[in-house]
């Protein structure tokens, strides 16, 4: 008697991938409100288990210590200054909307130079001479820009104050992760069921990618903006704050800093002397050139693939999706670029293998 094995039919297929497309959609729906913390989560496990394996090595064996080491280092060398800067911003932008509602805010009249400044000098003097005698005019004048523009203001703060709480929990969590000292083992797991035998040399690539822009790009716009904070508070540049956090801002974006500097060099030369005015500016100039030095080495140290694919993925990126797309905009160009590179060096084996 033969035993007839009977065939799962195409409807009961189709019922099994529809139930499983249900299960995968349900739990991705359910993860959605946590996607940013757990995303910045992995990002930063992975991004600091080098940093982690080596603490935990030397320390004999206790991750557990090595993490909580990682924590507090990055509570006060990263997260704390960040949090005292926002503060700082928020105290900064309240103060400056008390003294324009009380009359106190006052700007000091230009000098008879900015007349002769090229281009810009007839439009800037009379736009900063009626500022100086009148600002309530000025500003009733520009309203419906200014308060667009402060909307945004406001928008960016409360932001940038709720991305720092999601950073802190998403670092904790990293750091229970990093506990069990195999993080980069699932990744490569991961990218093994993907690509097969060019599995861990893709999951290196991810690795590697995650922390050149860590260093690159997150890690330049962190000095830079202390640099420049540090430059502004001890040069005397009133709401020294807000002008760091737009340098923190321009730099992550990668937008030339002179937006910022420009408007402080001036300040400078109008109500310091010549002497102190050069000095600052020579200091300001050498800081923002420091982004030519640091950001190719730490970007592309190392890298797998060009530091042009790096950047590109960063910038379009973060056009895409907002600030995690700093990352994942890098790692898939960077996949997508090994990718294509295989593709064309797999044609040219072909037809040598053929020739020969």
């Amino acid at each position: 008697m033969k035993t007839q094995l009977s065939q799962p039919s195409v409807y009961d297929t189709t019922i099994r991938l529809l139930v499983l497309l249900l299960i995968i959609t349900w739990c991705l729906m359910i993860m959605l409100p946590f996607a940013n913390i757990i995303l910045w989560s992995i990002i930063l496990s992975m991004a600091f288990y080098p940093l982690h394996h080596g603490i935990s090595k030397k320390l004999g064996g206790k991750p557990k210590l090595a993490s909580a080491i990682i924590i507090v280092a990055a509570l006060i060398v990263i997260i704390l200054p960040i949090w005292l800067l926002i503060d700082s911003l928020i105290h900064e932008v309240k103060e400056l909307k008390a003294a324009y509602d009380s009359g106190l805010l006052k700007i000091p009249p230009p000098s008879e130079d900015v007349k002769s400044w090229p281009i810009i000098g007839e439009q800037l003097y009379g736009l900063w001479k009626t500022a100086s005698v009148n600002i309530a005019n000025l500003v009733i004048k520009y309203q419906d820009q200014l308060t667009t523009l402060a909307g945004k203001l406001a928008k960016g703060i409360f932001n940038a104050a709720g991305s720092v709480v999601q950073l802190v929990v998403a670092f904790v969590i990293a750091c229970i992760i990093l506990v069990f000292e195999q993080v980069n083992e699932p990744v490569k797991r991961f990218f093994r069921k993907l690509a097969g035998d060019r599995g861990d040399e893709f999951a290196a690539v991810t690795l590697k990618t995650v922390g050149n822009v860590v260093k690159g790009i997150l890690g330049v716009a962190l000095i830079l903006a202390l640099l420049h904070g540090i430059a502004f508070t001890v040069a005397g540049v009133p709401y020294a704050a807000v002008w760091t956090f737009f340098v923190f801002i321009l730099a992550v974006l990668q937008i030339p800093l002179f937006i910022i500097t420009l408007p402080v060099i001036i300040f400078m030369f109008v109500t310091k002397s010549v002497f102190a005015a050069i000095v600052w500016t020579i200091v300001l100039v050498l800081i923002g050139l420091s982004d030519n030095i640091l950001r190719p080495v730490l970007l592309a140290k190392g890298a797998p693939v060009p530091m042009l694919v790096i950047f590109i993925g960063v910038i379009g990126g973060f056009i895409f999706s907002g600030f995690i797309g700093l990352f994942t905009g890098a790692i898939v160009l960077s996949l997508g670029y090994m990718l294509f590179i295989s593709w064309i060096e797999s044609n040219d084996d072909t037809q040598e293998a053929a020739e020969g």
